[in-house]
């Protein structure tokens, strides 16, 4: 891949993260659904889901806030930490995200769970 090209798709990457992780904190559950691919697949320290729709149905219940404090990109792969509101309860997170043809096609987040435990 050309320098121009791992850019244009670096940026593009972080952009749609970036999107989803903007629509989940502005409670635009449509818009993070478009970010996603159908068959995307979540893996974090408490469980997994598969498919797209599941992923914001549980969204729509837990209702989280994203504070990103720093994003890495490489290629089609973009990595963020931030904290996550979780009602009462503020996690630092870092997350790993795997994008194919411009939508997330899997991401894990990963955390210390004690602090809901």
């Amino acid at each position: 891949m050309n320098t121009s090209n791992k850019l244009l798709a670096e940026h593009n990457a972080k952009v749609v993260v970036q999107d989803f992780l903007n629509a989940l904190n502005a409670e635009d559950f449509e818009l993070a659904r478009q970010q996603l691919h159908d068959d995307m697949h979540f893996k974090g320290v408490m469980g997994e889901r598969d498919g797209a729709d599941n992923y914001i149905a549980d969204m729509q219940k837990m209702k989280f806030k994203y504070d990103i404090k720093k994003v890495f990109t490489d290629n089609e792969e973009v990595s963020v930490w931030y904290d996550i509101n979780m009602g009462g309860k503020t996690i630092f997170c870092a997350s790993w995200y795997k994008l194919e043809d411009e939508k997330i096609k899997s991401f894990e987040v990963i955390f210390d769970p004690r602090p809901v435990l």
